[in-house]
């Protein structure tokens, strides 16, 4: 099996997952507010439904995909919720579900078929089929923790997360340059410890700047689903420390995070 078609294989089980969580739900709970300020379950969907149409335009029309890049240009800071807002205000739960199945269906069949070599232009530098069922998956999972946590839902880590993980540290140097910071020049050693037991590691091993953690807290730091305070992911070294301050392995602005569990609570 090629390195694409595995990792396309563990984006459609991760889908397929979150799709059991949210296909049985009542109405009425897919207005559920989630962690993500304003974002309800309905928008988390909505949003995973925009994304995978707005890949497989990018794979498939990278001419008109500009038209998209442009919009996001245009409005940074606004464009990803006012399209997560169009689908929820255009659709009802039922057929908000049917649109997300339909696009996943349809990006999952153009990633497999893709010709070796294909590079897909995307918000950042243009990705590697790979690359982008990568980010899909980290996208999807992420936003799945989101609606899980809103339905009080406990999900058991998988060996996905190591795509999470993956992405999490290759994004390092893109964390500090979306908000203007020089990235160090030295590399991280990172060691990730994965329910079954296994070590997780990148980086060299003698590095001075180091971070060790659980695999689950290291994905739920970098995609900002939870606070560093509230995780057991501990860095050696001052650049290692602010990394994990700023770390995000998705594209796009710095986002808000999440406040510690303590001042959650002051803030219902």
């Amino acid at each position: 099996m090629s390195d694409v078609a595995a990792v396309v294989d563990d984006l459609r089980e991760e889908s397929d997952e979150l799709d059991v969580l949210v296909g049985v739900l009542e109405p009425g709970r897919w207005a559920d507010r989630t962690p993500a300020e304003g974002w309800t379950v309905a928008h988390q969907i909505a949003h995973l439904a925009w994304t995978d149409e707005v890949a497989l335009l990018a794979a498939t029309e990278p001419d008109r995909f500009g038209d998209e890049v442009a919009k996001a240009l245009a409005a940074p800071e606004s464009f990803v919720d006012e399209a997560a807002q169009a689908l929820v205000d255009a659709h009802a739960p039922d057929a908000l579900l049917a649109r997300w199945r339909d696009g996943r269906q349809r990006l999952d069949k153009v990633l497999r078929d893709a010709p070796a070599g294909t590079r897909i232009p995307w918000y950042g530098p243009p990705m590697s089929v790979a690359s982008m069922a990568t980010a899909r998956l980290m996208e999807t999972w992420a936003h799945g923790q989101d609606i899980a946590d809103a339905l009080g839902a406990t999900r058991a880590p998988t060996a996905r997360l190591r795509h999470v993980a993956r992405i999490g540290v290759r994004a390092r140097n893109y964390a500090y340059a979306v908000r203007g910071i020089t990235a160090p020049e030295t590399e991280f050693r990172v060691e990730l410890h994965a329910p079954d037991g296994e070590l997780i590691a990148y980086g060299p091993e003698g590095a001075d700047q180091r971070v060790t953690g659980p695999l689950l807290d290291f994905c739920l730091l970098v995609t900002q689903r939870a606070h560093r305070a509230d995780l057991a992911v501990t860095a050696v070294g001052h650049e290692a420390d602010q990394w994990l301050s700023i770390a995000q392995a998705f594209a796009g602005p710095p986002g808000p995070g999440r406040l510690p569990r303590a001042e959650q609570d002051g803030h219902r």
